[in-house]
């Protein structure tokens, strides 16, 4: 035997209606259920709330909302019924109706609206709506009855939220069906929420009063199973609103579902599964609008499942009020104090913490109740407080509760580490913990702001079986930038199925414009929708990302923080000085920074430090491998000799693809500015190649490697030996600089010749040693090296502790967008590896 339940929505229209009727029919539920309890369709009972508040104003307004009502219900009726079962129920509705508009002029004379009037009002919601649905189900080929179940289900006195009483009411409801044996066939539908206490008057449940009711039918019939009909396909690991990764969980233990609806899954409400508790009886949350989904099995044991926990909770709105002093400490009954006076107050508390000094005790409680629980406790510890033994309560506001909860937490470690850790990757601070002996719920106050965050974050760790999750921010989509979307779109697929790494593209922007997606963005495409953008053709249909926008820095920083969302990183592919310049505001955001812009790392030391000190104190990955040698592993071949105690006497590096190009060909074939045109016109150097020229990139370079190894230098410390004479620099354009430049040639052939004759060939290199960092043009022998290189590879040669009489080389290309962007791609996936 089945008992069934349908609320609001799924009694909303006609449509949802049918949807009913074909359940009812089908043949799992035909010939098998004994009773189908409704709700009032969806809105009417706060329609009823308002008729009410109406009336007790005696204002004229309320004729009108009821008529609203009478009229919904009518045309229900005449979308299902013909003739003289469509008569019948007109008829039936007009009465309820008029019956109510009665009531509701005595309050208007009273001018009072009491809690028995307001139930007595509510009723008629359900009471309309199951009479109705009767009929309907009736015409639609299943045999029904309407049942009022003021008559069975008897209550306490405490109109509102009143209590029933099982004994009464049981032997009711199995009276009621024993001498109804006559027609079995017949389905009851039943009025859910009210019920009668013992003179009779109208009482309603509460909230979740009409899962209550199934319930209670439930356990009074010994069903087989209760059947809750919502919108939702069963009890979700999360809130699909939240994360977007929640997923339906097939079976939950009675326990875990009262924690789990505690803390905010609106499914069910707890105290209305009591009744099927008591008496074993399995409960299924299931779809209306999806009836082939199994829906959600609710029992006093569950199998066990494949995670440690079943769902991750919140409450979204809450308040902490805390009490300290050393008055507390040791002193007997002084909880009891606490609490009692807040229940005398009506002041329910969500959770408690109590550190174990007893210094100090923290609670939960709706925002509402917060400045109450302080007068509360303000008035029980006055003495104490005056004294100077507790201090005055204090309350934080603007605060949410995230639980995780689920059986097989119990004597399993490694869970809260698991959740905490997610937490705190993520910049999540947790205000206070709770976490009871049965081990079924841990659960942390954060601020209200991370709520969408925390969830996804701890929702990512419990559920994603070890897929890691990076959403990604990408400034700059020129050749390096576009060059890693390319690497992103070509290898996503291998990531996440070899690797289970996920990386999501959440924003983009280059000169001229931006783009964010929350649910992703392609970025095999989003190059095109920036320059579309830019140049005004606008994009539009259901597939245009949120917020394409002109350029905007600051805007597009707040609005990757502000989208806070767990496991976000931000790449920077420019050269900029300005993005550069707010990666310390990023990191205050605990967003991690994957860059190849050397501009931070080269600029004042005490920025420098700054961001390396936020790295490392608040665990914030901070990597920029391909700001030195593009993807060749140089920077973390330092860290990993530093950390493994060696000590770095000397670098020597040719640290410039476009100086090793024009040097490792400059063999006396061509003169020293053709081989510079030559490089211009292969890519080698930038649009002006003076800027190679200079050295200033190279010397950036050193200096990064310089503070790697420790060394306490700004920019301006670094010697740089000039390669050109003034008068290149000074040149207004580029091909002046070329005439200019042509003037060196016999003078570089001189310096180029006299190496060769010593067996020498010229190279660009910068050496870090002593404490100083200096970069020059050398004369280098057969066997260095240096020597070795060929077109514009970088080389960096590491003499240590450890390898003195052999350094280390480190060789290869140390430019062009493909390494590069390699390097950032594999940066950004050593970062997914830090995931929990």
């Amino acid at each position: 035997m089945l008992v069934m339940k349908f609320g609001g929505t799924s009694v909303g229209s006609p449509q949802s209606i049918g949807r009913i009727i074909e359940i009812l029919k089908n043949p799992d539920h035909a010939g098998k259920t004994a009773v189908v309890v409704v709700s009032a369709f969806s809105g009417v009972t706060d329609s009823l709330v308002e008729i009410a508040r109406l009336a007790a104003e005696a204002n004229p307004a309320r004729a009108e909302l009821l008529e609203g009502l009478k009229k919904r219900h009518r045309e229900t009726a005449v979308f299902f019924l013909k003739g003289a079962e469509r008569r019948a129920a007109v008829n039936e509705i007009n009465a309820l109706c008029a019956e109510l508009g009665g009531i509701l002029g005595g309050i208007a004379v009273l001018g009072e609206l009491s809690p028995r009037s307001l139930d007595l009002v509510m009723s008629f919601g359900e009471r309309l709506s199951a009479s109705l649905l009767a009929r309907v189900f009736t015409n639609g080929g299943v045999a029904s009855e309407f049942l009022d179940t003021r008559e069975l289900i008897k209550t306490n006195g405490r109109f509102g939220s009143a209590e029933y009483l099982p004994a009464e009411t049981f032997a009711n409801i199995r009276a009621f069906f024993s001498g109804a044996k006559k027609k079995i066939d017949t389905l009851r539908v039943a009025t859910g929420f009210i019920a009668s206490d013992s003179g009779g008057q109208v009482t309603t449940l509460g909230r979740g009063g009409s899962d209550l009711t199934a319930a209670i039918f439930g356990a009074a019939l010994d069903a087989e199973e209760v059947e809750i009909w919502t919108d939702v396909d069963g009890i979700l690991t999360a809130d699909p609103r939240l994360v977007k990764n929640a997923f339906r969980i097939d079976e939950i233990s009675y326990a875990e579902a009262m924690e789990i609806s505690h803390f905010g899954a609106k499914v069910l409400f707890p105290p209305s599964v009591r009744p099927a508790l008591e008496k074993g009886i399995s409960i299924r949350i299931r779809n209306t609008f999806n009836p082939s989904c199994a829906g959600t099995k609710i029992l006093k044991k569950a199998a066990d499942g494949n995670f440690p926990i079943c769902g991750i909770s919140s409450m979204n709105n809450i308040a902490l009020v805390r009490l300290q002093g050393s008055g507390m400490v040791g002193v007997a009954g002084f909880s009891a104090r606490l609490f009692g006076a807040l229940a005398r107050k009506n002041i329910s508390v969500i959770l408690i913490t109590q550190s174990s000094s007893e210094y100090s005790i923290c609670f939960a409680v709706l925002p509402e109740d917060a400045d109450r629980a302080r007068a509360v406790l303000r008035g029980e510890f006055a003495e104490e407080i005056r004294a100077g033994n507790i201090e005055k309560p204090v309350a934080e506001t603007d605060l949410s509760i995230i639980a995780v909860v689920g059986a097989r937490m119990k004597s399993t470690s490694g869970n809260s580490g698991k959740f905490f850790h997610a937490l705190g990757r993520n910049g999540i601070n947790v205000v206070a913990i709770a976490q009871g002996s049965s081990e079924l719920n841990i659960s942390a106050v954060i601020s209200r702001q991370d709520v969408g965050k925390a969830l996804n974050a701890a929702h990512d760790a419990f559920f994603l079986a070890g897929v890691r999750s990076v959403n990604l921010f990408l400034m700059g989509t020129g050749l390096i930038g576009g060059t890693l979307l390319d690497q992103i779109a070509g290898h996503r697929e291998i990531l996440a199925d070899s690797n289970k790494i996920r990386i999501n593209l959440i924003g983009a922007a280059n000169s001229r414009g931006m783009v964010f997606c929350r649910d992703g963005l392609d970025p095999e495409k989003v190059r095109n929708i920036l320059n579309e953008e830019s140049s005004g053709t606008k994009r539009g249909g259901a597939n245009k990302p949120e917020g394409i926008e002109a350029f905007n820095l600051p805007g597009f920083i707040d609005k990757m923080i502000s989208f806070n969302l767990p496991n976000a990183c931000f790449c920077d592919c420019t050269a900029s000085d300005s993005v550069a310049a707010v990666y310390d505001k990023i990191m205050q955001a605990a967003i991690p920074i994957v860059t190849p812009n050397k501009r931070a790392n080269s600029g004042s030391l005490d920025y420098y430090r700054k961001l390396i000190s936020y790295s490392r104190e608040r665990g914030i990955p901070y990597l920029y491998e391909t700001t030195v040698c593009a993807g060749l592993p140089v920077i973390s071949t330092l860290r990993d000799l530093f950390l493994s105690g060696d000590r770095v006497r000397r670098i020597e590096a040719v640290l410039s693809g476009t100086l090793s190009f024009i040097f490792n060909n400059f063999d006396g074939k061509k003169t020293f500015s053709a081989l510079v045109r030559e490089a211009k016109a292969a890519g080698y150097t930038e649009p002006d190649p003076r800027d190679d020229l200079n050295a200033m990139d190279a010397a950036r370079k050193a200096l990064i490697l310089a503070r790697e190894c420790g060394l306490s230098l700004e920019f301006a410390n670094v010697n740089i030996e000039p390669i050109l004479p003034a008068a290149c620099f000074k040149a207004k354009d580029v091909e002046a600089f070329f005439g200019e430049l042509e003037k060196t040639d016999a003078a570089f052939e001189k310096r180029r010749a006299e190496a060769s004759a010593a067996g020498n060939a010229l190279c660009y290199v910068a050496v870090i040693e002593e404490g100083a960092a200096k970069l020059s043009l050398r004369a280098e022998p057969e066997g260095s090296p240096f020597r070795s290189l060929a077109d514009s590879e970088n080389i960096v040669v590491i003499t240590t502790d450890r390898y003195e009489k052999l350094p280390m080389v480190i060789k290869g290309p140390g430019a062009g967008a493909e390494v590069t962007a390699g390097g950032i791609f594999a940066d950004i996936v050593r970062i997914a590896r830090t995931l929990v």
